[in-house]
């Protein structure tokens, strides 16, 4: 099976570690998206799209990635990310938009994973250090393997 991991990290590398450790056990290559050319996933049979969780959304990168994807037939992708705060499905699923836009684009998304990640972005966490330091810890990456051998 060909895959490929797209993945967007900024502050802490929380989502990154979450994707090496998923690409390993796909066999897949890790890249973020404005490194990665469209028509090349063309070529895979899975897709993963991760990043950490940004004021209750997705990074916008894989979103604008998104948009210049051409649709496709017969794609499976899955999501991965990291936050500071859970996601609450009736207030606030994070995954819900990128879901919509992926199957919009034609992939069947089969399963997602998160984590907690530590979380310094929001300034009155910041004066404590932020939340969750030390996380995605090596519980956190062994539950992303798990997942990964479902989907694969």
């Amino acid at each position: 099976m060909e895959t490929l991991v797209i993945c967007k990290s900024i502050h802490h590398g929380n989502t990154e570690a979450v994707g090496k450790s998923i690409a390993k056990v796909i066999e897949a290559d890790l890249r973020e998206p404005e490194r990665t050319d469209v028509e090349e996933v063309r070529e895979k049979d899975l897709v993963g799209f991760g990043s950490g969780i940004y004021h209750g959304s997705f990074h916008e990168s894989i979103f604008d990635f998104i948009e210049k994807l051409p649709e496709v037939e017969g794609k499976k992708a899955f999501i991965f990310s990291t936050s500071g705060l859970p996601k609450i499905p009736i207030f606030h699923d994070f995954e819900d938009e990128l879901k919509e836009k992926l199957t919009d684009k034609g992939f069947e998304v089969i399963g997602s994973f998160s984590c907690r990640g530590w979380d310094t972005y929001i300034s009155v966490f910041d004066f404590f250090g932020g939340i969750h330091k030390g996380r995605p810890n090596e519980g956190d990456l062994e539950e992303a393997k798990k997942f990964a051998k479902k989907i694969s």
